[in-house]
Protein backbone atom coordinates (compact mmCIF):
# COMPACT_ATOMS: atom_id res chain seq x y z
CA UNK A 1 0.00 0.00 0.00
CA UNK A 2 1.35 3.54 -1.18
CA UNK A 3 2.57 5.85 2.10
CA UNK A 4 -0.98 8.34 3.04
CA UNK A 5 -0.92 11.25 1.65
CA UNK A 6 -2.27 14.40 3.81
CA UNK A 7 -2.55 18.30 3.22
CA UNK A 8 -3.89 19.90 6.10
CA UNK A 9 -5.22 23.58 5.06
CA UNK A 10 -5.29 26.52 7.06
CA UNK A 11 -4.02 28.38 10.27
CA UNK A 12 -3.19 31.78 10.65
CA UNK A 13 -3.79 31.62 14.43
CA UNK A 14 -2.93 29.26 17.01
CA UNK A 15 -6.64 28.36 17.48
CA UNK A 16 -7.00 27.12 13.82
CA UNK A 17 -3.37 25.77 13.61
CA UNK A 18 -3.02 23.83 17.04
CA UNK A 19 -5.91 21.18 16.41
CA UNK A 20 -4.81 20.53 13.13
CA UNK A 21 -0.71 19.71 14.92
CA UNK A 22 -2.53 17.52 16.67
CA UNK A 23 -4.22 15.34 14.00
CA UNK A 24 -1.13 15.53 12.07
CA UNK A 25 0.49 14.14 15.25
CA UNK A 26 -2.46 11.57 15.79
CA UNK A 27 -1.89 10.36 12.24
CA UNK A 28 1.96 10.25 12.51
CA UNK A 29 1.93 7.97 15.30
CA UNK A 30 -0.33 5.32 13.24
CA UNK A 31 0.61 6.14 10.11
CA UNK A 32 4.81 7.08 10.61
CA UNK A 33 4.99 6.46 6.86
CA UNK A 34 2.30 8.96 5.94
CA UNK A 35 3.61 12.17 4.14
CA UNK A 36 1.47 14.92 5.76
CA UNK A 37 2.50 18.39 4.59
CA UNK A 38 0.64 22.25 5.77
CA UNK A 39 -0.66 24.86 4.03
CA UNK A 40 -0.42 28.54 5.12
CA UNK A 41 0.41 31.95 4.97
CA UNK A 42 3.47 33.53 5.24
CA UNK A 43 2.22 35.64 7.85
CA UNK A 44 0.17 33.35 9.99
CA UNK A 45 1.58 31.36 12.98
CA UNK A 46 2.46 28.61 10.60
CA UNK A 47 5.22 30.27 9.29
CA UNK A 48 6.61 29.79 12.80
CA UNK A 49 5.52 26.74 14.07
CA UNK A 50 4.62 23.92 11.08
CA UNK A 51 8.43 23.98 10.35
CA UNK A 52 9.44 23.13 14.10
CA UNK A 53 6.65 20.32 14.50
CA UNK A 54 9.18 18.98 11.82
CA UNK A 55 5.99 19.44 9.02
CA UNK A 56 6.94 20.80 5.64
CA UNK A 57 4.69 24.06 4.68
CA UNK A 58 3.47 25.04 1.79
CA UNK A 59 2.90 29.15 1.09
CA UNK A 60 -0.11 30.54 -0.21
CA UNK A 61 -0.83 33.55 -1.31
CA UNK A 62 -4.52 34.81 0.79
CA UNK A 63 -5.54 37.21 3.26
CA UNK A 64 -9.09 37.97 4.92
CA UNK A 65 -12.21 39.76 4.04
CA UNK A 66 -14.33 39.67 6.52
CA UNK A 67 -14.18 42.63 9.17
CA UNK A 68 -11.42 44.22 7.41
CA UNK A 69 -10.61 47.72 5.96
CA UNK A 70 -11.80 48.76 2.48
CA UNK A 71 -8.01 48.59 1.25
CA UNK A 72 -7.90 45.40 2.84
CA UNK A 73 -10.66 43.63 1.32
CA UNK A 74 -9.77 45.14 -2.10
CA UNK A 75 -6.11 43.52 -1.40
CA UNK A 76 -7.69 40.25 -0.31
CA UNK A 77 -10.27 40.05 -3.32
CA UNK A 78 -7.29 40.70 -5.77
CA UNK A 79 -5.07 37.74 -4.01
CA UNK A 80 -8.34 35.06 -4.65
CA UNK A 81 -7.09 34.03 -7.95
CA UNK A 82 -3.77 34.01 -7.18
CA UNK A 83 -4.37 32.06 -3.89
CA UNK A 84 -6.44 29.68 -6.61
CA UNK A 85 -3.25 28.94 -8.41
CA UNK A 86 -1.46 28.42 -5.25
CA UNK A 87 -4.04 25.51 -4.04
CA UNK A 88 -3.65 24.14 -7.79
CA UNK A 89 0.05 23.47 -7.13
CA UNK A 90 -0.32 22.21 -3.76
CA UNK A 91 -2.75 19.78 -4.67
CA UNK A 92 -0.73 19.13 -8.11
CA UNK A 93 2.15 17.98 -6.45
CA UNK A 94 1.19 17.36 -3.20
CA UNK A 95 -1.51 14.52 -4.53
CA UNK A 96 -3.08 14.66 -1.59
CA UNK A 97 -5.66 11.32 -0.66
CA UNK A 98 -7.46 13.52 2.03
CA UNK A 99 -7.20 17.49 2.45
CA UNK A 100 -8.74 18.60 5.82
CA UNK A 101 -9.35 22.41 6.77
CA UNK A 102 -8.88 23.81 10.20
CA UNK A 103 -10.06 27.30 9.49
CA UNK A 104 -9.06 30.82 8.59
CA UNK A 105 -9.16 32.06 5.37
CA UNK A 106 -6.04 30.32 4.09
CA UNK A 107 -7.92 27.12 4.23
CA UNK A 108 -10.54 27.75 1.63
CA UNK A 109 -8.71 27.53 -1.70
CA UNK A 110 -6.88 24.47 -1.25
CA UNK A 111 -10.04 22.94 0.60
CA UNK A 112 -11.69 23.91 -2.52
CA UNK A 113 -9.86 22.91 -5.11
CA UNK A 114 -9.31 19.59 -3.72
CA UNK A 115 -12.93 19.37 -4.23
CA UNK A 116 -13.36 20.32 -7.16
CA UNK A 117 -10.67 17.53 -8.55
CA UNK A 118 -12.36 15.08 -6.87
CA UNK A 119 -10.11 14.57 -3.58
CA UNK A 120 -11.55 14.15 -0.68
CA UNK A 121 -12.26 16.71 1.98
CA UNK A 122 -13.29 17.83 4.85
CA UNK A 123 -13.47 20.35 7.91
CA UNK A 124 -12.48 20.97 11.59
CA UNK A 125 -15.03 23.45 12.94
CA UNK A 126 -13.55 24.52 17.08
CA UNK A 127 -16.47 27.06 17.86
CA UNK A 128 -19.99 26.67 18.34
CA UNK A 129 -20.13 29.17 15.54
CA UNK A 130 -18.32 28.44 11.95
CA UNK A 131 -16.06 30.91 10.48
CA UNK A 132 -17.35 32.29 7.40
CA UNK A 133 -14.58 30.66 5.55
CA UNK A 134 -15.86 26.84 6.57
CA UNK A 135 -19.38 28.76 6.33
CA UNK A 136 -18.35 29.06 2.59
CA UNK A 137 -16.84 25.35 2.38
CA UNK A 138 -19.79 23.36 3.87
CA UNK A 139 -21.52 22.60 0.15
CA UNK A 140 -18.12 20.95 -1.05
CA UNK A 141 -16.80 18.92 1.40
CA UNK A 142 -17.72 15.32 2.43
CA UNK A 143 -17.40 15.70 6.42
CA UNK A 144 -16.95 18.33 9.28
CA UNK A 145 -15.66 17.33 12.59
CA UNK A 146 -17.28 19.62 15.28
CA UNK A 147 -16.75 20.62 18.79
CA UNK A 148 -20.57 21.22 20.08
CA UNK A 149 -23.53 19.29 18.76
CA UNK A 150 -25.22 22.63 17.65
CA UNK A 151 -22.88 22.82 15.24
CA UNK A 152 -24.27 19.69 13.57
CA UNK A 153 -26.63 22.30 11.88
CA UNK A 154 -24.14 23.98 10.00
CA UNK A 155 -22.94 21.07 8.06
CA UNK A 156 -25.78 18.46 7.82
CA UNK A 157 -25.61 15.18 7.51
CA UNK A 158 -21.74 15.89 7.49
CA UNK A 159 -21.36 16.59 10.67
CA UNK A 160 -20.05 14.18 13.35
CA UNK A 161 -19.29 15.36 16.99
CA UNK A 162 -15.71 14.80 17.43
CA UNK A 163 -14.79 17.63 20.62
CA UNK A 164 -11.72 19.53 19.28
CA UNK A 165 -8.23 17.65 18.77
CA UNK A 166 -5.33 18.79 21.54
CA UNK A 167 -1.85 17.65 21.21
CA UNK A 168 -0.36 14.71 22.62
CA UNK A 169 1.57 16.88 25.29
CA UNK A 170 -1.37 17.90 26.82
CA UNK A 171 -2.49 14.05 27.20
CA UNK A 172 -1.55 10.67 29.04
CA UNK A 173 0.38 9.65 31.90
CA UNK A 174 3.48 11.62 30.75
CA UNK A 175 1.11 14.75 29.92
CA UNK A 176 1.36 18.01 31.25
CA UNK A 177 -1.32 17.27 34.44
CA UNK A 178 1.55 15.39 36.26
CA UNK A 179 4.66 17.69 35.47
CA UNK A 180 5.86 19.67 38.05
CA UNK A 181 8.45 20.77 39.75
CA UNK A 182 8.52 19.29 43.27
CA UNK A 183 8.11 23.14 44.76
CA UNK A 184 4.75 23.06 46.45
CA UNK A 185 5.35 26.07 48.50
CA UNK A 186 5.10 27.89 45.11
CA UNK A 187 2.51 28.65 42.97
CA UNK A 188 3.21 28.76 39.61
CA UNK A 189 0.95 31.35 37.69
CA UNK A 190 1.04 31.15 33.54
CA UNK A 191 -0.76 34.26 31.81
CA UNK A 192 -0.69 33.97 27.94
CA UNK A 193 -3.53 35.63 25.30
CA UNK A 194 -3.34 33.42 22.34
CA UNK A 195 -0.57 33.31 20.14
CA UNK A 196 -0.81 36.79 19.27
CA UNK A 197 -0.46 38.00 23.18
CA UNK A 198 -4.16 40.16 24.54
CA UNK A 199 -3.29 43.42 25.14
CA UNK A 200 -5.88 43.95 27.79
CA UNK A 201 -4.28 41.09 29.73
CA UNK A 202 -0.86 42.89 29.54
CA UNK A 203 -2.43 45.83 30.65
CA UNK A 204 -3.88 44.47 33.55
CA UNK A 205 -0.93 42.38 35.05
CA UNK A 206 1.47 45.44 34.04
CA UNK A 207 -1.01 47.10 36.88
CA UNK A 208 -1.31 44.06 38.88
CA UNK A 209 2.42 43.51 39.35
CA UNK A 210 3.37 46.00 42.81
CA UNK A 211 0.37 43.63 44.27
CA UNK A 212 1.73 40.38 43.23
CA UNK A 213 5.43 41.42 44.10
CA UNK A 214 4.30 41.82 47.94
CA UNK A 215 3.94 37.64 47.81
CA UNK A 216 7.63 37.89 47.59
CA UNK A 217 8.40 34.68 46.29
CA UNK A 218 5.11 32.61 46.64
CA UNK A 219 4.15 33.30 43.22
CA UNK A 220 6.36 32.49 39.71
CA UNK A 221 4.39 34.08 36.70
CA UNK A 222 5.22 32.93 33.52
CA UNK A 223 3.85 35.37 30.72
CA UNK A 224 3.58 35.33 26.98
CA UNK A 225 2.58 38.81 25.97
CA UNK A 226 2.98 38.65 21.84
CA UNK A 227 5.49 40.96 20.29
CA UNK A 228 4.05 43.91 21.11
CA UNK A 229 3.85 44.18 24.70
CA UNK A 230 7.14 42.09 25.34
CA UNK A 231 8.74 45.48 26.37
CA UNK A 232 6.07 46.86 28.46
CA UNK A 233 5.22 44.08 30.57
CA UNK A 234 9.25 43.46 31.46
CA UNK A 235 9.71 46.69 32.20
CA UNK A 236 6.22 46.63 35.25
CA UNK A 237 7.08 43.44 36.44
CA UNK A 238 11.23 45.03 36.66
CA UNK A 239 10.38 48.12 38.43
CA UNK A 240 7.44 46.41 40.65
CA UNK A 241 10.40 43.72 41.68
CA UNK A 242 7.97 40.68 40.63
CA UNK A 243 10.19 37.71 39.00
CA UNK A 244 8.57 36.16 36.09
CA UNK A 245 9.93 34.75 32.74
CA UNK A 246 8.18 37.05 29.75
CA UNK A 247 8.22 36.02 26.38
CA UNK A 248 6.73 36.55 22.95
CA UNK A 249 5.93 33.47 22.37
CA UNK A 250 5.67 29.99 23.97
CA UNK A 251 6.90 27.08 21.68
CA UNK A 252 7.05 24.76 24.86
CA UNK A 253 3.41 25.44 25.77
CA UNK A 254 2.31 21.62 26.57
CA UNK A 255 5.30 21.69 29.15
CA UNK A 256 4.75 25.86 30.41
CA UNK A 257 0.85 24.29 31.08
CA UNK A 258 1.49 21.43 32.56
CA UNK A 259 3.97 23.65 35.20
CA UNK A 260 1.30 25.93 36.03
CA UNK A 261 -1.08 25.82 39.23
CA UNK A 262 -3.10 28.78 37.98
CA UNK A 263 -3.76 29.65 34.27
CA UNK A 264 -4.89 33.31 33.13
CA UNK A 265 -5.80 33.47 29.19
CA UNK A 266 -8.69 34.33 27.12
CA UNK A 267 -11.47 31.63 25.89
CA UNK A 268 -10.92 30.59 22.35
CA UNK A 269 -12.11 27.01 22.04
CA UNK A 270 -8.37 25.37 21.63
CA UNK A 271 -6.94 27.44 24.99
CA UNK A 272 -9.82 25.48 27.04
CA UNK A 273 -9.43 22.23 24.67
CA UNK A 274 -6.12 22.50 25.99
CA UNK A 275 -6.58 23.57 29.61
CA UNK A 276 -9.36 20.67 30.36
CA UNK A 277 -7.29 18.26 28.55
CA UNK A 278 -4.37 19.25 31.07
CA UNK A 279 -6.99 20.08 34.31
CA UNK A 280 -5.75 23.31 35.35
CA UNK A 281 -7.63 25.67 37.39
CA UNK A 282 -8.26 29.15 35.44
CA UNK A 283 -9.39 32.90 35.40
CA UNK A 284 -10.92 33.31 32.19
CA UNK A 285 -10.98 36.81 30.61
CA UNK A 286 -13.70 36.39 27.24
CA UNK A 287 -12.51 38.71 24.49
CA UNK A 288 -15.41 40.75 24.54
CA UNK A 289 -15.51 41.20 20.71
CA UNK A 290 -15.07 37.40 19.68
CA UNK A 291 -17.99 36.84 17.06
CA UNK A 292 -21.36 35.53 18.49
CA UNK A 293 -19.85 36.30 21.91
CA UNK A 294 -18.90 32.44 21.65
CA UNK A 295 -15.84 33.04 23.63
CA UNK A 296 -18.12 34.44 27.10
CA UNK A 297 -20.54 31.50 26.38
CA UNK A 298 -17.25 28.87 25.95
CA UNK A 299 -15.67 31.06 29.61
CA UNK A 300 -19.20 30.32 31.38
CA UNK A 301 -19.64 26.41 30.21
CA UNK A 302 -16.64 25.73 32.21
CA UNK A 303 -17.58 28.39 35.41
CA UNK A 304 -20.98 26.68 35.38
CA UNK A 305 -19.20 23.54 35.41
CA UNK A 306 -17.03 24.55 38.56
CA UNK A 307 -13.97 24.94 36.48
CA UNK A 308 -13.24 28.31 35.91
CA UNK A 309 -13.07 31.78 37.48
CA UNK A 310 -14.48 34.13 34.31
CA UNK A 311 -13.51 37.74 34.80
CA UNK A 312 -15.09 39.90 32.00
CA UNK A 313 -12.89 42.26 30.27
CA UNK A 314 -15.21 45.28 31.34
CA UNK A 315 -14.01 44.85 34.88
CA UNK A 316 -10.36 43.86 34.33
CA UNK A 317 -8.05 46.13 36.09
CA UNK A 318 -5.30 45.33 38.13
CA UNK A 319 -6.38 45.50 41.10
CA UNK A 320 -8.97 43.09 40.60
CA UNK A 321 -6.79 40.65 38.66
CA UNK A 322 -4.32 40.60 41.13
CA UNK A 323 -7.11 40.01 43.62
CA UNK A 324 -8.34 36.61 42.23
CA UNK A 325 -4.52 35.19 40.94
CA UNK A 326 -3.95 35.96 44.73
CA UNK A 327 -7.59 34.21 45.94
CA UNK A 328 -6.60 31.18 44.07
CA UNK A 329 -2.84 30.80 44.89
CA UNK A 330 -3.87 30.91 48.29
CA UNK A 331 -6.80 27.88 48.20
CA UNK A 332 -5.08 24.67 46.98
CA UNK A 333 -8.12 22.46 47.31
CA UNK A 334 -10.60 25.02 44.88
CA UNK A 335 -7.31 24.80 42.80
CA UNK A 336 -7.75 20.99 42.53
CA UNK A 337 -11.36 21.39 42.37
CA UNK A 338 -11.57 23.31 39.83
CA UNK A 339 -8.87 21.36 37.92
CA UNK A 340 -10.91 17.82 38.34
CA UNK A 341 -13.68 19.80 36.91
CA UNK A 342 -12.14 20.49 34.17
CA UNK A 343 -10.62 16.73 33.18
CA UNK A 344 -14.17 15.97 33.15
CA UNK A 345 -15.39 17.82 30.41
CA UNK A 346 -11.90 17.48 28.28
CA UNK A 347 -12.38 15.31 25.14
CA UNK A 348 -9.06 13.28 24.90
CA UNK A 349 -9.43 10.98 21.94
CA UNK A 350 -11.10 13.97 19.52
CA UNK A 351 -7.69 13.16 17.07
CA UNK A 352 -8.18 10.16 17.09
CA UNK A 353 -12.27 10.38 16.74
CA UNK A 354 -10.84 12.80 13.37
CA UNK A 355 -8.58 10.81 12.05
CA UNK A 356 -10.83 7.57 11.98
CA UNK A 357 -13.02 9.97 9.63
CA UNK A 358 -10.33 10.86 7.46
CA UNK A 359 -9.18 7.19 6.84
CA UNK A 360 -12.82 6.38 6.06
CA UNK A 361 -13.18 8.98 3.60
CA UNK A 362 -10.15 7.76 1.83
CA UNK A 363 -11.16 3.90 2.13
CA UNK A 364 -8.46 3.24 4.49
CA UNK A 365 -8.69 1.73 8.03
CA UNK A 366 -6.35 0.94 10.85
Amino acid sequence: MPPLRVVIAGGGTGGHLYPGIAVAQELRSRRPDAVISFAGTARGIEARVVPREGFALDLIRSAGLKGKSPVDRIRGAVLVPLGLMDAWRIVSDRKPDVVIGVGGYSAGPVVLVAAMRGVPAMLLEQNAVPGLTNRLLAPFVRAAGVTFESTRTFFGAKAFVSGNPVRSEFLGPTGSRTESDGNDAVTKVLVFGGSQGAHAINVAMAAAAPELAACGSRLRITHQTGERDVDMVRAAYGAAGLAADVEPFLYDMGLRLGRADVIVCRAGATTLAEITAAGKAAILIPLPTATDDHQRKNAMALSDAGAADVLVQRDLTGPVLAQRILALAADRARRERMAAAARVLARPDAARVIVDRALELIGRSG
